[in-house]
């Protein structure tokens, strides 16, 4: 095999930046619930950090289908109120419909890319992010944008993954694929779920982008892979419907992708506890800033 064509085989292999505005949104949308269980707990703890409080501001950036912008407006109730902010167009339709059925009048969406949104009530007191943040294709320029969005002295609270040894979760599944299709190293600092794993990094982009104080806790629990509950099989399923692991299987053939299945069942076999699901290690970095 020459080695363009070797090259050009690995390329077909990588990690695509996400298309959260089509494809990825889509995907998160279809399967909804199940990732809204897996990462409702580091939700939670976000929440409990940023303490929100009666009658403020809120930006929720990457807010998804609207859990976690319904919990905030909740607290921020009944003066305050919170716009949520996602580039798909599907998942924040669902927010909408969400948000309406729930009967809550503080709470807005609009759908546009965080990186360069304005938005008319500028500035806000706080800014919030369950795994938002990390997708940035110039995240100093992005993060930039988003300090003109708080008011001076006003705060942002992010959750972000840690390092991917810390998260068997994914590195189990990608280990799975790379016994079946070689895949180039991720590339350090790329946007993706681990953008931020080096906190030197992410603490520089923050203070480059005009925030100070940065202070970082670290988030340690067992992920519930598929969701609370989920046997391996349907974890398999989950991971090969929703996430990268059927993306770069998805056009290897029955055989490869067959194979790859029955490997990673065997792996979440190992981790499944009856009645939590199948349960891998995860680390996550709490992260909170001063405008």
């Amino acid at each position: 095999m020459s080695n363009d064509r070797l090259n050009q085989d690995q390329k077909s292999d990588e990690l695509k930046p996400e298309d959260w505005a089509g494809e990825m949104g889509l995907k998160w949308l279809a399967s909804l619930s199940l990732f809204e269980g897996m990462i409702a707990p580091i939700g939670d703890a976000l929440l409990a950090r940023a303490d929100f409080q009666a009658g403020e501001t809120v930006i929720d950036l990457g807010c998804g289908g609207g859990a976690t912008t319904m919990a905030i407006a909740d607290a921020v109730a009944p003066l305050g109120k919170v716009m949520g902010v996602d580039i798909s167009p599907d998942l924040i339709a669902t927010a909408q419909e969400r948000a309406a059925s729930s009967g809550a009048t503080n709470i807005e969406f609009t759908c546009a890319d965080a990186s360069v949104v304005q938005l008319p009530d500028a500035p806000y007191d706080r800014l919030f992010s369950r795994f938002g943040s990390m997708f940035f294709e110039e995240p100093v320029g992005a993060f930039s944008n988003l300090h003109s969005l708080v008011r001076k002295g006003g705060r942002i609270d992010l959750a972000v993954w840690g390092p991917p040894r810390d998260n068997l979760w994914m590195m189990e599944m990608m280990s799975v694929v790379r016994n079946h299709i070689e895949i180039p190293p991720a590339e350090p600092r790329a946007p993706g779920p681990f953008a931020f794993e080096d906190l030197e990094y992410l603490g520089s982009v923050l203070t480059d982008s005009g925030f100070s104080d940065v202070d970082v806790i670290a988030y340690e629990a067992l992920q519930p892979v598929g969701g609370h509950g989920a046997t391996p099989e349907k974890a398999v399923e989950f991971a090969f419907t929703s996430m990268a692991v059927g993306r770069l299987l998805n056009d290897k053939g029955e055989a490869i992708v067959e194979a790859a299945r029955r490997e990673l069942a065997d792996v979440f076999a190992r981790h499944h506890i009856p009645g939590k699901g199948v349960m891998m290690q995860g680390k996550v970095w709490l992260v909170s800033a001063v405008a």
